[in-house]
């Protein structure tokens, strides 16, 4: 039985995105190619491997332990080139990390730039993604390192504080509540409000608290990043929500002030996960070294 590499990497594409077509995009790949590499393994095995239906497909028993095993295949080969990298600077060494929106646009640039540059033989391959998405990939052995909050189970994972993801009310500049250092939440549901899309990770945290509390928002509108709400706010359509980094971004080009929410939510933290840093590739210990220091 005869898995190269480029067959056990189009199954975990395909594996991990529910799709043989969105599996041979990520494997750079023809479909037509890609299919028959798919029903090769499976003739080869001699049991099917995936279930293929209108939806999608979804590995069988035989499929989920070729996944399993193909991932710790590919991570073996992610560790040799790490150690080896240690010798030639010609071979590059790859981490895949996760993290939130947050993490992506307020911490990272300062973070990597400096170590990148140290480091011309490391690249990452970073993708934002749901901290509930986060955590699963990491424990599934689809990511070496992941930055997620502690707002959801990290159970399983080793984990490192990463910092701070406190969320603020922005409000304009001027306004009575801006002469607030800090105000409960429940003060300010009589107010417009702006709000991201539907589907943000961190829209979707603040309205399921407020209905939680029974205090549904109306959004007057809804934008993709936080510089629109900022905006928005400066012109007085209404109060938004966003971490407190951002908020202080944004404060550099918009007329806005910034109250903290003293309400227990509004306090998250991001936390660098893995399933165990101590069996890391030597280039991938390294990095989470550097993103855990205080």
């Amino acid at each position: 039985m005869r898995f190269d590499l480029t067959d056990l990497r189009l199954f975990l594409h395909v594996v991990e995105s529910g799709s043989i077509t969105h599996g041979a995009e990520k494997a750079n790949m023809a479909l037509p190619s890609a299919s028959a590499r798919l029903r090769g393994m499976e003739e080869v095995i001699g049991l099917p491997l995936l279930e293929r239906g209108r939806r999608g497909v979804e590995p069988t028993p035989a499929g989920l332990t070729l996944a399993h095993h193909a991932r710790l295949v590919l991570r073996q080969i992610e560790a040799m080139h790490g150690e080896l990298s240690e010798f030639s600077a010609a071979m590059r060494a790859q981490v895949t990390l996760l993290v939130n929106i947050t993490a992506m646009t307020e911490y990272l640039p300062e973070l990597l730039a400096g170590y990148l540059a140290a480091n011309p033989g490391l690249d990452i391959d970073l993708k934002a993604r749901r901290s509930v998405e986060i955590v699963k990939a990491v424990a599934a052995g689809g990511a070496d390192l992941g930055i997620a909050l502690d707002s959801v189970d990290l159970g399983g994972l080793q984990i490192r504080p990463f910092g701070p993801e406190r969320l603020v009310l922005i409000v304009p500049k001027g306004d009575p509540l801006a002469e607030r250092r800090s105000i409960a939440f429940s003060e300010t549901v009589h107010r417009d409000f702006v709000g991201l899309n539907a589907g943000n990770p961190l829209q979707d945290y603040v309205t399921a608290r407020t209905l939680r509390d029974g205090k549904p928002l109306a959004y007057r509108v809804r934008l993709i990043s936080f510089d629109g709400l900022s905006r928005l706010v400066e012109a007085g359509v209404g109060l938004a929500v966003m971490p407190e980094s951002a908020a202080q971004s944004c404060r550099r080009t918009a007329k806005i002030s910034i109250v903290r929410l003293s309400d227990d939510w509004a306090q998250r933290r991001l936390m660098l996960c893995c399933r165990d840093f101590d069996a890391l590739p030597v280039h991938a210990r390294r990095l989470a070294d550097h993103l855990s220091q205080p």
